[in-house]
């Protein structure tokens, strides 16, 4: 059964990019028979023996866009991570996710005081625990995700619906958010946590250094502990994102590729180089109407 729930989405979404999401930290192993396979095809393993190894190391590259042509950008980089000690979002419960919302708090706390900011829960209540202190009102929910802030309505998305990782909808999600605007934590999306880094600017080596620094911050926390596998790196629950587990994007306006309304031309142009494209509020979401989309590299793992 366990199995069937892992390929689930792609049975029910014969469209779906990869149609499977591990369930639990340990399915990468379990069904390592069929993963295995999935994996090293999608992140290009010929030889099917690599071993992932995380490097954080930028060397002395330029990582100004400006010395490209390009005006300032918006930039981000995010980083999908998973608790030792939990399901994935797929498999957990609505008590579950309550539980993991609540491990996280002394943790969110411990990123106010370094970091300033809020926590915004969607969670209505905390069941025996009593009541969330930091529940926001729909109003509230709605201006978050119309600045990008927080994440849409995941019971809307059929992959993920299919899946189970939208159940239980909105019991166990929300995000926390710097003073500055810079940082943020998604809790309870596709993977428990989301932990990404944005500004408008033109060094991309500075988003990517201030997440490098504030995944330091949280995997010192007492009862933190990330969830890694010895041969993909850090555990995620879709397999095209693990590794670093790491993605680093970039919004810029082509109106010549996306004249038709569509990022189509986008996706052969940038496929080849080993881009992908999405819309501006992520994966299944619209283009902008001004031709803005949003480019980053494919790879993950092996890299």
């Amino acid at each position: 059964m366990t199995f069937y729930k892992c390929i689930r989405t792609g049975v029910d979404n014969p469209d779906s990019g990869l149609g499977c999401y591990a369930m639990t930290p340990t399915d990468y192993s379990k069904f390592g028979g069929f993963f295995d396979k999935v994996i090293r095809d999608y992140h290009g393993d010929e030889s099917g023996s690599k071993k992932h190894e995380t490097d954080w190391d930028t060397d002395d590259a330029d990582y100004d866009v400006k010395k490209l042509g390009q005006d300032e950008l918006s930039m981000r980089v995010r980083v999908g991570r998973n608790l030792l000690g939990f399901n994935l979002p797929g498999k957990m419960s609505k008590e579950e996710r309550i539980k993991f919302e609540l491990r996280m708090l002394p943790a969110f706390e411990q990123l106010v005081e370094k970091y300033g900011g809020k926590v915004h829960s969607l969670t209505p209540d905390f069941g025996d625990s009593g009541a969330n202190p930091n529940l926001i009102s729909d109003e509230e929910y709605k201006s978050l995700v119309d600045a990008h802030v927080m994440f849409k309505d995941m019971d809307a998305d059929p992959y993920l619906k299919s899946a189970g990782i939208s159940s239980d909808w909105p019991y166990g999600r929300g995000c926390w958010q710097s003073e500055d605007k810079m940082r943020i934590i998604w809790f309870g999306e596709e993977d428990q946590l989301r932990i990404m880094c944005m500004k408008k600017g033109s060094n991309l080596l500075e988003v990517f250094s201030n997440l490098n620094e504030m995944l330091s911050t949280v995997e010192s926390i007492e009862g933190i502990e990330f969830a890694k596998d010895e041969q993909y790196g850090y555990v995620t629950s879709c397999p095209s994102n693990l590794g670093t587990g790491m993605r680093a994007s970039v919004h810029v306006k082509i109106p010549n590729l996306t004249a038709d309304g569509t990022d189509a031309k986008a996706k052969e142009v940038c496929k080849p180089l080993g881009l992908s494209v999405r819309g501006t509020g992520g994966e299944h979401t619209p283009i902008g109407a001004d031709g803005t989309v949003d480019i980053s590299p494919s790879a993950r793992l092996f890299i």
